[in-house]
């Protein structure tokens, strides 16, 4: 396929911008200040940060979109939209890069449900956690109720200073020790013993097991509660959005801006070694370490070449897209209000699934990370009908089909969900590979979060985006990992603009 640049015109007649492509011969491909490899919401906003502090920026991305994780399409029936990856976007929301986007304006409506996310138990009840921490603890008795008021209060009333310290490196010099002092001391326990430690019932044990469980790693390792402190605490913040009509409608935002900035993004054009750029003065990439090797292998030293090479990456996903024949029928109120439901059940049954999949094994009963939308976004499938998605953990590059198990633990919490269905997509981790190259072997957190990859991400380093003279990683494989933030290609292209672009 021919390579095309992704420009925006707005119409005379309705004062919409709209993307417009053009042959990739109709722009310059001469010298540039900075190259970006990867357009997704990384290196996007790298190419804004740089292109806004006055240098040319261009951006090269091998698929025929701009997005990366940020996109939609119809994976099943014509008429339902779907978006392949990123879709509930709550570190968005939570983002100082984000902030300096002005979404609206670029169309884009972030669409909040009357609750963050719901955890539903057998019995027919659930947990539910609600923006407010003080309606939250309300639904989960007086003791628990009183220390869920105890944790997040505190967490919540702080919580611009917590994003500004927790969406970076995490060894950096604060600027609000007092709200990161606070965070720290419960983020060090592993998720299973917060739970345990400072919950009496089960409904609040899971609806914390639920949100830790993001992480994709085992719950009874430290640092664990780290992720469903962050998650919940942003939940009650900020909440946990939707984009109406679609993600992709986020990433056509940033190629807006971008281009408003003067930079350009060159859609279908793989870069597969250091030959195939311009003359430029950096390269930023927007990949993993295995990419980084493969395209710019012999710039770097020995030591960082070796760092790169043992990176590691975690367990994979496996994934599902519905169309469905109308609502999700809910056995409990609570996940009628949430867009994001987590299935797993108990605190024990979440801890022992997510250990199975770290054993390399496929849980009969696994975690499962579920989506709808019907209620709050009408745009997403014709009238009556609607759209689900969801994902559970499985080993990397695993084969297995979980599709059965997903839609059990679905159908346990909403009996009659499979009647529903009219039309499903799976993608096994090697699919999800093959959508996006950044997801090694179905990891789309951009390598394991480990106790050692969390706080020296991707490898020991004073600077962890400069990986070598005029090279640059913006990719979910630095600080502050998996989500779309932008945080990582912003900080990547200030450490450009400091070293090599002043």
């Amino acid at each position: 396929m021919r390579s095309q640049a992704v420009c925006w015109s707005r119409s005379r007649s309705t004062g919409v911008e709209r993307p417009t492509l053009l042959d990739v011969d109709d722009v310059p491909d001469g010298p540039v200040d900075a190259i970006v490899v990867g357009a997704g919401p990384n290196g996007l906003a790298a190419a804004i940060t740089l292109a806004r502090a006055g240098r040319s920026v261009r951006v090269y991305e091998a698929a025929d979109e701009a997005g990366g994780g940020l996109r939609t399409a119809e994976l099943t029936l014509p008429g339902f939209r779907h978006d392949p990856c990123a879709t509930i976007v709550p570190l968005m929301a939570a983002s100082p890069f984000f902030r300096t986007v002005d979404l609206a304006a670029h169309g884009v409506e972030l669409v909040h449900p009357e609750s963050p996310f719901a955890h539903p138990l057998d019995g027919g009840t659930a947990a539910v956690l609600e923006r407010s921490v003080t309606a939250t603890a309300a639904g989960l008795g007086v003791d628990d109720g009183r220390a869920w008021r105890k944790v997040f209060g505190p967490l919540v009333r702080s919580a611009d200073h917590l994003a500004d310290e927790l969406l970076r490196p995490v060894l950096h010099l604060p600027r609000h020790p007092i709200a990161l002092a606070r965070f720290g001391p419960p983020a060090l326990r592993s998720a299973d013993g917060f739970a345990r430690g400072r919950f009496l019932d089960e409904p609040s044990r899971a609806l914390f097991a639920g949100v830790a469980a993001h992480s994709m790693l085992r719950l009874d390792r430290p640092l664990t509660a780290s992720f469903g402190l962050v998650l919940a605490t942003s939940a009650h913040s900020v909440g946990w959005p939707m984009v109406r009509g679609g993600s992709a409608k986020v990433a056509e935002a940033l190629v807006a801006e971008l281009e408003a900035a003067g930079g350009a993004v060159v859609t279908g054009r793989r870069i597969d070694s250091m030959a195939d750029l311009p003359p430029r003065r950096v390269v930023l990439f927007d990949v993993t370490p295995r990419q980084l090797v493969a395209i710019a292998g012999h710039a770097l030293t020995p030591r960082t070449r070796r760092h790169a090479e043992r990176f590691r990456y975690g367990s994979g996903v496996f994934k599902v897209d519905w169309a469905l024949d109308g609502p999700v029928p809910w056995a409990a109120e609570g996940p009628r209000r949430a867009a994001t439901v987590h299935l797993g059940g108990t605190l024990s049954e979440i801890v022992a699934a997510e250990a199975e999949v770290a054993a390399g094994r496929h849980p009969e009963r696994p975690f499962v990370l579920f989506a709808q939308y019907q209620r709050w976004d009408g745009s997403r499938a014709p009238a009556g009908k609607g759209t689900a998605w969801a994902y559970c953990h499985v080993p990397a590059g695993s084969t297995v089909d979980m599709t059965g198990r997903i839609e059990a633990q679905v159908e346990r919490f909403a009996p009659g969900f499979r009647d529903l269905i009219l039309a499903r997509s799976t993608h096994a981790p090697a699919a999800m590979e093959a959508y996006d190259a950044n997801y090694v072997g179905g990891d789309i957190n951009g390598g394991i979060q480990d106790i050692r990859q969390l706080l020296f991400r991707p490898w020991p380093t004073l600077d962890p985006y400069r990986v070598g003279e005029g090279l640059y990683l913006c990719s979910s494989s630095t600080p502050p990992g998996g989500g779309v933030h932008g945080m990582s290609g912003m900080l990547a292209a200030r450490s450009a603009l400091r070293h090599e672009l002043r």
